[in-house]
């Protein structure tokens, strides 16, 4: 009932960042952050569980740069864990469990577990022991699929290393006998580990991943509320998955309260964010609930239609904000989900309140993404599409707007199939983005995070204030790769 004046909601193109005195220059810019309660990431930057967005190869190329990447939940439990799987066995300081194969099994298993988790060598173990190795160069020529491991493996002179030994060690004695693969074995030579120089490189190439107490990259995964939570969350668990997200349109309903506290009782120490929620009551009822995170947003994104198709939603910078106050001296970070166009509004979503955002169409058409890549008018660009349109809910994704099990003639879409312009590797955005919201924070004069949440001030701009900010009166002629018209 409209009896009273409607309060004024606000989102990014509403606003612009006050420049002050400042003694920092962008290159002093701490970007890291808190993604939940007790997990820290390099960089506020995580990428959507869509299904034209994270899968295991865009989720192992973002934690390389520092952020985290979700896993999207329109897979099966053992195809989303495995998804998992990949990105936690893609590097290690020490690969703690590495795929192995019986001497007994043959070429052709060899093959099919080498293509399925990407690797170029296995440990050969019987009993738990290892007896033997093979690589990829055993392998190269051999066309006779049915012939055992053990009658090809390397056997004779296993170069292997003790437990407990340090990465420096490992690295000598891998250059001394120009091998690729260390196993690590107890004194019973039992297979405890698996060192590689794949792994030590990418620690040297990749300094900021973010990565777990075990030197393995750092993946989240995303649930529902349907019946088959429980055996999803449990499958994740295995495979290793760092934090679940129960992700939905409506995160303040009941059955997603009720999930949330479902899986805190049968997982206490897993990391769980819940969203999407836009006002301060969801944020206090999820806090209650017992997550660790929030993640805010009700219909900004751009391929999202839930504001218009429904009527109800909540502008995101007032979203953020509300939620900010309610959660403040908690330890609950919030997680700002969708409506981004540019770093200049990552900087804007920082200031607001929360600790990290997370991306979809700014990284949908990177390399990396899973979307479908296609030739439009001479140019290329990759397929995405929000989770509630009509091709991602047939796919399995129904269930997130309350719509599991309808046949497709009688879907109520809250999003839309498009395209985006190819943007080539993730890394590249990653930086033009993260230098974006460095050169922001240098503008207010905050080295952290937390200081730009303290310090900065907002002032609202018109329409002509929004137009003066954009490129205007002449015409682009080289593309700036941190900046296109057509993103609006």
């Amino acid at each position: 009932m409209l009896d009273k004046e409607p309060r004024l909601g606000l989102t990014y193109d509403d606003v612009v960042l006050v420049p002050a005195k400042s003694q920092i220059l962008p290159s002093e810019v701490d970007m890291r952050t808190r993604l939940t309660r007790h997990i820290k990431i390099n960089i506020p930057i995580i990428s959507s569980a869509m299904d034209t967005v994270t899968e295991s190869r865009l989720a192992i190329a973002i934690a390389r740069e520092g952020g985290i990447g979700i896993i999207h939940r329109v897979l099966s439990p053992v195809d989303q864990a495995t998804e998992v799987d990949r990105v936690k066995k893609s590097e290690s300081g020490m690969i703690l469990d590495p795929i192995t194969i019986s001497p007994d099994q043959t070429i052709r298993d060899a093959h099919a577990l080498m293509a399925k988790y990407r690797i170029s060598g296995i440990p050969v173990t019987k009993d738990k022991k290892l007896v033997g190795i093979l690589t990829n160069r055993d392998l190269r020529f051999e066309t006779r699929m049915d012939l055992k491991v053990s009658q090809i493996m390397k056997r004779d002179k296993l170069i292997t290393a003790p437990e407990g030994t340090s990465l420096e060690k490992a690295r000598e004695v891998l250059h001394e006998h120009r091998i690729e693969k260390l196993p690590v074995v107890n004194k019973d030579f039992e297979l405890k580990g698996l060192i590689t120089i794949k792994d030590i490189e990418k620690r040297i190439m990749y300094p900021n991943a973010c990565k777990d107490g075990h030197g393995r990259l750092c993946v989240g995964a995303a649930v529902g509320v349907g019946p088959e939570t429980e055996d999803r969350v449990a499958q994740l668990k295995k495979a290793g998955v760092d934090l679940i997200v129960v992700d939905t349109a409506h995160g303040h309903s009941q059955a997603v309260l009720d999930t949330v506290k479902m899986i805190k009782k049968r997982y206490p120490d897993i990391e769980l964010i819940a969203g999407n929620i836009g006002t301060a009551e969801a944020a206090k009822d999820l806090l209650k609930a017992g997550v660790d995170a929030v993640k805010v947003g009700v219909g900004p994104g751009s391929i999202c239609t839930t504001r218009i198709v429904s009527g109800a939603g909540m502008p995101q910078l007032t979203a953020i904000a509300d939620c900010a106050k309610v959660l403040a001296g908690s330890g609950i970070p919030i997680i700002a989900d969708g409506g981004i166009k540019y770093s200049g509004d990552i900087t804007k979503a920082l200031a607001a309140g929360a600790s990290s955002v997370m991306l979809g169409g700014l990284l949908a058409g990177t390399e990396e993404s899973p979307g479908d890549t296609e030739l439009y008018q001479a140019r290329t660009y990759k397929v995405y599409r929000g989770m509630g349109s009509i091709g991602a809910m047939e796919r399995g994704g129904g269930d997130r707007y309350g719509q599991a099990g309808r046949p497709a003639q009688k879907l109520v879409p809250e999003g839309i199939e498009g395209r985006v312009p190819y943007k080539g590797k993730l890394s590249a955005v990653i930086y033009q983005l993260i230098g974006g919201v460095k050169s922001g924070m240098g503008y207010c004069g905050c080295r952290t995070i937390s200081d730009l949440q303290q310090k900065a001030t907002f002032i609202r701009q018109t329409v002509a204030g929004l137009r003066e900010s954009h490129v205007h009166d002449v015409i682009i002629t080289k593309e700036a790769p941190n900046y296109r018209m057509d993103w609006e």
